[in-house]
């Protein structure tokens, strides 16, 4: 892509984020964090793990975004009778009207979407989230020996509540890895919250305005992958990711289990990307991979008893991290 054309793309991306921020606004009070990292998630093309108690907006906030980006959106509620058929669709057997025969036609699931909403995706059990894994990875389904693949963009955002335990299933690692953000969505702040308290009494809600297309999305994400990475911010990120696994970072180690993989480094890279295009800038920096590294890092680091005995956080473990690997 030449200069002159990159500088056009980047002019048009950055008002079409304006405009798409705006348009979540007149919805969602507040949670700017939580809607840049969902932003960032979904230009970059990876599936995001919303983690929060109940009513605080998850669910809307999905919704709202797949409609200001004019996307397909279907939301399958998990619970511990569903089984993998209930989301990626089964074959029926149909009489053909005209030769009598008799034939298999594919129904499609619920999964056949641009946005996926996996409510509660804990509360089914391994077998039935596992039939999510093909689609976050390779975009397609198999179902009954035939492969069917899925409209771009395709997007899988589930959400988690972290404090009801009881009739839930953790999530595998190989699932969670699947993930590029784990997004923490926090309680408002009494102001805002005095504000959805009012709006959401009063008026009725605002209806949102489509930003950008689907085929918006998919350009949107092939521009960010062919933005420039110094050879000084892609070796922060490889070092960052390399000391998750205790290699030499004092105070790491000893609460690990496990540290991230290398698509933790992948998944810096496109974040930084995205977060500094997103804030019209033409090549990342240290500080884009240091704002990214907390919904990356947290669901990839796996803590041992020492962690919980000594109340040692995977928040903590990052920050140690950051504070260790130097640029």
């Amino acid at each position: 892509m030449d200069e002159q054309n990159e500088k056009l793309m980047l002019e048009r991306f950055n008002e079409a984020y304006r405009r798409l921020r705006e348009e979540i606004a007149r919805v969602i009070v507040g949670q700017e964090r939580v809607i840049d990292e969902l932003l960032t998630a979904l230009f970059s093309g990876g599936h995001c793990l919303l983690v929060g108690v109940p009513g605080l907006a998850k669910t809307l906030l999905v919704s709202t975004v797949a409609g200001c980006l004019g996307l397909k959106f279907s939301r399958i509620q998990f619970t511990p009778d569903l089984m993998p058929s209930d989301i990626m669709g089964t074959e029926v057997l149909e009489e053909d009207k005209i030769t009598h025969g008799r034939i298999f036609r594919f129904l499609q699931g619920p999964v056949f979407a641009n946005v996926v909403l996996a409510d509660e995706i804990n509360r089914t059990p391994p077998k039935t989230q596992s039939a999510l894994l093909q689609a976050m990875q390779e975009f397609n389904v198999t179902v009954g020996g035939k492969t069917y693949g899925l409209d771009l963009p395709f997007f899988v955002l589930a959400t988690q509540n972290p404090i009801e335990l009881e009739g839930t299933y953790p999530l595998p690692e190989a699932q969670l890895d699947r993930f590029m953000f784990n997004i923490r969505v926090d309680y408002p702040s009494p102001e805002e919250e005095l504000r959805i308290v009012d709006t959401t009494t009063s008026a009725p809600m605002q209806e949102t305005r489509k930003v950008l297309e689907g085929s918006d999305i998919v350009e949107i994400q092939k521009m960010i992958r062919s933005v420039p990475v110094s050879e000084k911010v892609l070796s922060f990120a490889v070092r960052l990711v390399r000391a998750s696994r205790g290699e030499g970072i004092g105070g790491v180690e000893e609460y690990l289990s496990w540290g991230a993989g290398p698509r933790a480094g992948q998944y810096l890279i496109l974040g930084a990307k995205t977060r500094a295009v997103m804030l019209g800038r033409t090549t990342p920096d240290i500080e884009d991979i240091r704002a990214v590294a907390w919904p990356v890092l947290r669901h990839r680091l796996v803590t041992n008893f020492h962690a919980e005995a000594d109340g040692i956080t995977t928040e903590d473990l990052v920050q140690r991290l950051l504070d260790a690997v130097q640029p």
